[in-house]
């Protein structure tokens, strides 16, 4: 008993005991919690869209009133005369004007301000609709990460704004210490060759061109950039029915190994090939370059005696992914005569025939992957510049093509990010021809919606060091790195006031998830070595 006396500090009243103890217990959670803010993690908001998608700062949750494709949109506080950072409560009307759907390429009238009463108006005269504003994404930041390990490419890290160190900015990790960084044609190059992107950041980042399942209710008009629109995939050939089992089924009878069937993707009846964000203003599209690291993906129901697949061009240069009944699949690259050279082939290990299954055709960092349910197949072109040609005026094609009986459902056309570089003007740093070299300690970042993105491209103030440090401008100073962004545990588009309480924020579902998930960076602790 003796023992015990000494561990407890009591008065002999019982309420005041009670209330000592019980600030004792609040005194010692709020400087743990503390601990854990200062050295371990914090939580926090995106202000600004220059990480979108992946990202988003304050935004209109916005859906395409032809094809119902739903997107978001970024909202700028200084249009309305409100101060930066602000949220507003109250709905507005969208501005800049004319956000375009990223799917069907229509121009939403958002309406504009008549100079009679400044209130906005569509077209035909009516109010323009107001929507409620997002907050951007809250996440969660590792802040010791990188006390105990180096910084990864492709992280998304949290630093000290090198020209602002009194604020805190987000991006991508693109280059580190000791390299030499060059951004060409939209591809990170590193010491001269192409920064392939791990997996799951390249799930991420895969932005859309065309999706079949959102189609317009009505086609007439000038809408669809400037024109009215039209099914984009073409058949080329007989054979092809493009409402099988309505507008959303592509289906394929006849044809042979010999014969195959195209559907040809023609940008001219839909988006092209730039490298667009329905994210962000409409009035950005002309200034964007062609992007060609595509993906062709659908689910396909396979006949006995058939084959299907995808044909995408780059550089001049036309491969060809596909798969037939039989269980074989393989990769081939098609010379300008027709003639195919097999750059790859394996067999289809689970049975798949006359079952849905997704196929999916990629070219992307110099890297070709062919994926049909959970059979995989790669072939790489080469890290080098010129690996993957040198005919960057050529313009991309994408194809669907078959033999025999298959039927398709859920066609997408995707493309990969593209980090702008000397074709964008502000760009001052690290583009084609004017590589940048990294020297110890220093970091080089980008923001995902590149052509929207202040970042070290770009910095032209000078950098602001710590005392008795110099820094060069236009990187990252170790100094100045805060931590790691991992997780989003509350995104940005709940409003509790209008959606009430839900326990797990998953706001959507399929097909476009964008609730509590998994910040991906680098392949951290893969035992398989990144390429280069």
């Amino acid at each position: 008993m003796k023992e015990n006396v000494g561990k407890y500090i009591v008065s002999g009243n019982t309420k005041v005991d009670a209330v000592y103890h019980n600030l004792e217990w609040i005194i010692t959670a709020l400087a743990g919690t503390l601990v854990f803010i200062v050295f371990v993690m914090q939580v926090y908001r995106i202000p600004t869209g220059s990480m979108a998608e992946t990202l988003r700062g304050s935004h209109f949750r916005l859906r395409c009133s032809e094809c119902g494709y739903r997107y978001d949109y970024e909202f700028y506080p200084s249009g309305y005369k409100m101060a930066e950072n602000t949220v507003p409560r109250q709905d507005l009307p969208v501005i800049p004007l004319f956000p375009r759907c990223p799917s069907c390429g229509w121009y939403e009238d958002s309406g504009q301000p008549s100079k009679v009463d400044g209130q906005f108006y569509t077209a035909d005269g009516k109010p323009a609709p107001k929507r409620a504003v997002s907050r951007g994404d809250q996440i969660f930041v590792l802040k010791c990460i990188y006390q105990l390990f180096e910084p990864k490419r492709w992280d998304v890290i949290v630093f000290k704004n090198p020209i602002q160190p009194e604020i805190n900015y987000i991006k991508r990790l693109v280059a580190l210490p000791g390299e030499r960084v060059e951004i060409i044609d939209g591809d990170i190059y590193i010491n001269d060759h192409i920064a392939r992107k791990p997996a799951k950041v390249q799930e991420e980042l895969w932005m859309p061109i065309y999706n079949n399942d959102y189609q317009p209710v009505r086609t007439d008009g000038a809408r669809f950039n400037g024109r009215r629109w039209e099914q984009p995939f073409e058949p080329t050939d007989q054979g092809w029915s493009l409402n099988a089992d309505g507008p959303m089924v592509f289906s394929l009878t006849g044809g042979d190994r010999n014969a195959m069937r195209t559907l040809q993707y023609n940008p001219a009846k839909g988006n092209d090939f730039k490298a667009v964000y329905g994210y962000d203003p409409s009035q950005m599209i002309p200034m964007m370059p062609i992007c060609s690291d595509l993906m062709l993906s659908y689910y396909v129901d396979l006949g006995t005696d058939s084959g299907i697949g995808a044909v995408l061009g780059k550089y001049g240069i036309r491969y060809r992914g596909m798969v037939d009944s039989s269980g074989q699949m393989s990769i081939s690259r098609i010379g300008i005569d027709g003639a195919e050279e097999q750059l790859a082939a394996g067999p289809v290990f689970s049975a798949t025939a006359d079952q849905m299954a997704l196929l999916r055709f990629a070219n992307v960092d110099h890297k070709l992957i062919l994926e049909y349910g959970v059979n995989k197949l790669e072939y790489d072109l080469g890290t080098g510049r010129d690996d993957a040609g040198k005919n960057r005026q050529s313009s991309p094609t994408a194809e669907i093509i078959g033999y025999g009986n298959a039927q398709l459902r859920h066609i997408k056309l995707m493309r990969d990010i593209y980090y702008t570089g000397a074709e964008d003007k502000r760009v001052m740093r690290a583009y084609e021809g004017k590589p940048l070299d990294l020297q110890k300690d220093e970091f080089f970042v980008c923001g995902d919606n590149s052509p929207n993105s202040y970042d070290a491209r770009m910095w032209k103030e000078p950098t602001k060091a710590n005392p008795g440090q110099t820094y060069r401008d236009g990187i990252v100073p170790r100094d100045y790195l805060v931590g790691k962004a991992f997780f989003v545990h509350f995104p940005g588009n709940w409003r509790f006031e209008r959606q009430g309480w839900r326990i797990i924020p998953y706001l959507d579902g399929p097909p476009e998830p964008d609730g509590m998930k998994i910040i991906y960076g680098s392949d951290r602790f893969s035992a398989k070595p990144s390429n280069p």
